[in-house]
């Protein structure tokens, strides 16, 4: 039996119905907002596979080119792999449901969103995440929700729920948060340089609508009423474990003291636990798995309380200070721009490469097809963590930090008007221990600045992260990878001397208050503007010249009737300039052109000659023209790119003129005056430049250089 539930959500209706669809799988929903529509579906394994240490969470997002009434691009009319969208979607989903399934539920689960039907207005990537915790929440698996997600805008100072597309544009503040109904779990978003009382208060504003989704789920699951699957634990044998400690303890305890390399904690927790499981093993056989979780939450335990006891970290740090930075710039020749960015053990060599409009990112999907001219991308080798792993393409991850360091830095990005130019920022992480993502955006902000483009200002980016229990708490700058995996919080902050650009956070505990998120963002924002400090030390502005090897590129504009002037029948005018000045020439529907070249001469001659080409030739101009053709009676000449007029033979001098050879030959350059247009044709005079004695040209002069088309 179908049951459905509705709310009134940023003046739209937000509807789910449940039982309808898709009903042999464990839970699903059919969500409605607007014309959008996505189904969401839930399944998990009856078991878990024997000695997994991992919950196997698999989250999918896809979209249907027939939501919106389209084909599918390309020569295979049907859905292929994910898009980077569809990719930053499912992460969006992910995220925030993966802390709240139990720790022992081990089963495979599969959770699938599917957009049926698209309005062009309401975007489904947050419609599924609150999909999603419908789908588990009716189902029969374990899952301590429900949450809900939204996305938040702010336009004229106002706050909108779930902003549309247009809306999105005209927003200083674009987010997405999920939370439960009295906490926030993850935060992801952009904005333009706002303040960290303005994001508090945009939080604030999102966790009362994410209420209203809540209840709305908390009435469905009570009408539906199914019995969630038993978690059968395995009890701990506390024999085991206080050997374990005994075994440990201490020595655990020293290596957490010790400030050491990551490599070398590593190996040392490496070296305890065989030592340990050896010691064992007599006693306990095959109970290795089991001794490593003991001993994961040993480390966890000791690391946690030093920090809320004493605020010592791992390496030997207090709660607020970032780790040294080394900065080098231009390190690599050849690049338009480069920058080696080291912060402790985390280092981004990252590189910018300047392109003209034809290296543009074409964009597919539910949307009108579009264009990017500003793209990051971010590549996470194995070795950078020191580990030996297969190199088959891009991963979720790499895409969503690569797309959190392209947010951070886009805002301050010139316009088209001011920097015509292509760009791509390729971040390689050559080592990571703590957010490389952010030392990203560094390396990032530098490697555009040594490209010579002109950025308003420099973005750094920092991560923080939180330890809590109970009451106490300690939130901790620049965190370390272990601080992370053993701590409660992940929250990157990037953003300017003014003001944020980008932000992320995961929770993994159920949620925090907003006392300890504003304390966070303040002391984000100290551990950022000492990085911006010494960023700028090493580079506090756009070199002012470009690199040798970047294109150079001139813009210039036409009247949009003289396009098709420009390019000529069958494209036959424009390709003869790019072969002929060796450039590449955009034009845009407004009249725009773009002149791309790696020689600045050849595309300022392309400019000049697109100039005459356009130009509208007058009466009593004088023009430096190129004889096309000898007649008895006269001699044609292109006084401007395919514009000919005649020069009589009564004006080719003040004497009698027997032959127009005697004169001129095919190719010869000639000064003339425009006498006069009639009917569309061009009358031509050198005798009035020769009677002229004001005149300071001289016509017997060679002009200069005119390209003939």
């Amino acid at each position: 039996m179908s049951v459905i539930k509705e709310v009134l959500l940023g003046g739209r209706k937000f509807s789910v119905e449940v039982g309808k669809f898709a009903k042999q799988a464990s839970g699903s929903v059919m969500v409605r907002y607007g014309d959008t529509m996505v189904l969401i579906t839930a399944v998990a394994a009856d078991s878990a596979p024997e000695g997994i240490d991992y919950f196997p969470l698999q989250v999918e997002y896809r979209e249907k080119t027939s939501a919106a009434g389209k084909f599918p691009g390309g020569y295979i009319k049907r859905e292929g792999r994910p898009t980077e969208k569809e990719i930053l979607s499912a992460r969006l989903i992910d995220r925030p449901i993966r802390p709240l399934f139990p720790q022992e539920f081990k089963n495979e689960t599969q959770v699938i969103a599917l957009v049926l039907s698209y309005d062009g207005e309401n975007d489904a990537d947050v419609i599924a995440a609150t999909g999603a915790s419908v789908a588990l929440s009716v189902s029969d698996i374990p899952f301590d929700g429900p949450i809900a997600e939204v996305r938040l805008g702010r336009a004229d100072g106002k706050f909108i729920i779930n902003p549309t597309h247009q809306q999105i544009q005209q927003s200083d503040i674009e987010l997405v948060v999920a939370g439960t109904a009295n906490s926030i779990i993850m935060v992801e978003g952009e904005a333009k340089e706002v303040s960290e009382s303005d994001l508090l208060e945009a939080l604030k504003f999102a966790q009362n609508e994410i209420g209203k989704l809540v209840q709305l789920q908390l009435d469905l699951v009570r009408e539906v009423n199914k019995e969630k699957k038993e978690i059968i634990l395995v009890p701990i044998n506390e024999s085991l474990k206080k050997d374990v400690n005994d075994l440990a303890s201490e020595k655990f305890k020293e290596i957490v003291y010790s400030v050491l390399s990551k490599e070398e904690r590593s190996k040392r927790n490496k070296e305890l636990a065989e030592s340990v499981k050896t010691s064992l093993s007599e006693k306990y056989p095959e109970q290795e798995s089991i001794i490593g979780e003991i001993l994961h939450d040993l480390e966890k335990d000791l690391m946690r309380e030093r920090i809320l006891s004493e605020g010592i970290r791992l390496d030997g740090r207090n709660t607020t200070k970032v780790r040294p930075i080394a900065i080098e710039t231009a390190i690599l020749p050849r690049t338009h721009g480069s920058a080696l960015f080291t912060r402790g053990e985390t280092q981004s060599l990252t590189t910018v490469t300047l392109g003209t409009k034809n290296d543009q990112q074409s964009v597919e999907g539910l949307l009108e097809e579009y264009t990017k001219k500003f793209m990051l991308h971010y590549n996470f080798p194995p070795f950078s963590v020191g580990e030996v792993g297969r190199m088959t393409g891009v991963g979720r991850r790499e895409i969503g930090h690569g797309n959190l360091a392209e947010r951070a830095l886009k805002i301050v990005f010139p316009q088209e008007s001011e920097f015509p130019y292509t760009v791509r920022v390729i971040s390689d992480i050559l080592e990571s221990n703590g957010s490389s993502s952010m030392a990203t955006v560094c390396a990032g902000s530098l490697a555009l600045m040594d490209a010579g483009v002109p950025m308003s200002k420099a973005v750094a980016g920092i991560a923080m992260g939180l330890v809590k229990e109970g009451d106490r708490y300690a939130i901790l700058s620049d965190i370390l990878g272990n601080e992370d995996h053993l701590g409660d919080m992940d929250f990157k902050v990037a953003g300017t001397s003014e003001g944020i650009t980008a932000f992320q956070m995961d929770i993994k505990i159920r949620g925090i208050s907003f006392e300890i998120m504003e304390k966070a963002l303040h002391q984000a924002k100290e551990g950022r503007m000492h990085i911006l400090g010494i960023m700028n030390e090493a580079l506090s502005s756009p070199r002012e010249n470009l690199s040798p090897y970047a294109p150079r590129l001139i813009t210039m504009k036409v009247e949009t009737d003289q396009i098709g002037l420009v390019i000529g029948p069958g494209g036959k005018t424009i390709q003869g300039m790019q072969r002929l000045f060796g450039v590449d020439i955009n034009i845009d529907d407004d009249g725009t052109i773009s002149i791309a070249s790696p020689n600045k001469e050849n595309a300022s001659k392309c400019k000049e000659y697109i100039k005459k080409l356009t130009a509208t030739p007058e009466v009593g101009e004088i023009y430096d023209g190129v004889v096309t053709k000898i007649m008895d009676f006269g001699a044609f000449v292109e006084i401007l790119p395919g514009k000919e007029g005649l020069l009589h033979i009564s004006q080719i001098d003040n004497k009698r003129v027997a032959k127009v050879s005697d004169y001129f030959k095919e190719g010869d350059k000639v000064t003339v005056k425009l006498l006069k247009i009639e009917n569309g044709k061009f009358s031509l005079s050198r005798k009035e430049l020769l009677k002229d004695t004001n005149n300071s040209r001289n016509p017997e002069e060679e002009t200069k250089s005119t390209v003939n088309s």
